[in-house]
């Protein structure tokens, strides 16, 4: 007796790749769009339709945009450093790099970050078999005070003393960070005024 092909249920984005690896044929994968246990979401992913987990918005930024990293807001707020609910998703990206789709759902707000900037501070985290990029804590809060303009003076003031009460913060990183990517006047600035 054949086999019943099955997709994982802890698995909320998969790839044709890894649909193949399982042993699904084009022609199959094509027969589960068309049965609604898989939703196309563009030429090379797919959405399970009978996923059983915790969903995060955050795992649609690898099937849309496999280099991007969550970044700026959406990483404070993943980190619990700002109360504030972004409508959308920012995401960095390098220069240079074009995505074709973005989806109508979530959106995205795409950053396009210098070679430095981009490489610095990237973490992989899984949600299950989910995954997706971010920027570590450090990073994200001298990124928070790097695009303070943009973001919000009172903002980034909240993320800053939010991060400083943290336990496991890491000044010495923060200002490796800070220098690194040529804030750390602006962030010696905030800590004179916060401490």
């Amino acid at each position: 007796m054949k086999k019943e092909l099955q997709i994982p249920e802890d698995k909320k984005i998969i790839n044709t790749k890894e649909l193949q690896k399982l042993g699904f044929s084009y022609y199959k994968i094509n027969k589960f769009v068309e049965e609604g246990k898989l939703n196309r979401l563009n030429k090379s992913n797919y959405e399970n339709c009978n996923f059983n987990g915790e969903v995060s918005d955050l795992i649609y930024v690898y099937a849309y945009a496999p280099t991007g990293v969550i970044c700026l807001m959406s990483a404070a707020v993943y980190y619990g450093l700002s109360n504030y609910r972004p409508d959308s998703i920012d995401v960095a990206l390098p220069r240079k790099k074009n995505i074709t789709t973005l989806p109508d759902w979530p959106t995205f707000n795409l950053y396009y970050f210098q070679k430095e900037r981009y490489e610095t501070g990237i973490l992989e985290q899984w949600t299950g078999e989910n995954r997706f990029k971010i920027y570590d804590i450090e990073k994200t809060v001298v990124d928070i005070i790097y695009y303070r303009n943009k973001i919000g003076i009172e903002e980034t003031k909240e993320i800053l003393t939010k991060y400083l009460k943290k336990e496991d913060r890491n000044i010495n990183k923060l200002y490796r960070y800070a220098e690194r990517l040529k804030c750390s006047d602006v962030l010696k600035t905030y800590l004179e005024v916060l401490i």
